[in-house]
């Protein structure tokens, strides 16, 4: 009888094919796999709470794991010796036991994306923000994001021949920020689908830049059509900053 765990981390995303373990690329989940089964010596597999796209970062993921050890949270220094395998874009905050059927992508409640724009260029954030110039319409492009809440199907905004089996999602919370020359999106969801985040950022940048305006936005969700749709913003912007479980998926 295995016993499963909970692993939360953050990693940067630019030197990885994504989350999700593909042939002939390097990911996120291949690497941690790797850890987890030479530090706990026993052979083990990841099921992470998303996929993120190749370039994209994240603050805060999880993934389930099960162990032959009942007792794991016991062994010394675990996070530690972890970290000390792992390269220096991946790091093991904590790790949690869970009921046994949790799941870190289905057990989740809501998830949050953050979406970074550079109003300068500045070589510290150069990978982790997408560098624009010129004005921007907050204001307008947050009017919107108000329009997101009346709608639950985002093919617009899903990435095409994704093979999800929907694309309803209910959107939380989504609003843009201006701090310290930076423009941040946050966006917080039930789900969400391939690209959507990126898919979003890129059809409101045109807004905030006078290419569309509203009504325009509404009808682009409308139409279910994400050819009608603006360009995907660039991936190194987008961050996944949190993932919502119930209290009683932990013990």
């Amino acid at each position: 009888m295995k016993t499963r765990y909970f692993i939360f981390i953050s990693y940067k995303g630019t030197s990885y094919h994504g989350w999700q373990i593909q042939p002939n690329s390097v990911t996120v989940q291949k690497i941690l796999e790797q850890a987890l089964s030479v530090v706990l010596n026993e052979p083990i597999t990841t099921i992470g709470a998303g996929r993120t796209d190749a370039g994209v970062h994240a603050s805060f993921f999880c993934a389930n794991f099960d162990s032959s050890s009942p007792d794991l949270l016991q062994t010394r220094n675990l996070v530690f010796r972890l970290n000390q395998y792992l390269p220096s874009d991946i790091s093991v905050s904590s790790i949690r036991k869970v009921v046994p059927d949790a799941n870190a992508r289905y057990s989740a409640v809501s998830r949050t994306y953050k979406y970074y724009i550079s109003r300068i260029k500045d070589p510290f954030f150069d990978n982790s923000s997408w560098y624009l110039h010129g004005h921007i319409d907050i204001a307008t492009m947050n009017l919107a994001c108000r329009l997101l809440y009346n709608h639950e199907d985002f093919t617009s905004f899903s990435k095409l021949h994704s093979g999800a089996k929907s694309n309803i999602c209910r959107i939380y919370h989504a609003q843009w920020e201006e701090s310290e020359n930076r423009l941040v999106f946050t966006i917080r969801a039930d789900r969400f689908l391939r690209n959507m985040v990126r898919a979003i950022v890129g059809t409101m940048i045109e807004i905030g830049t006078g290419k569309l305006n509203i009504k325009d936005f509404d009808d682009i969700i409308n139409a279910k059509d994400r050819c009608r749709a603006g360009k995907s913003a660039p991936a190194k912007g987008l961050f996944l900053v949190d993932i919502e479980y119930p209290a009683e998926t932990f013990l």
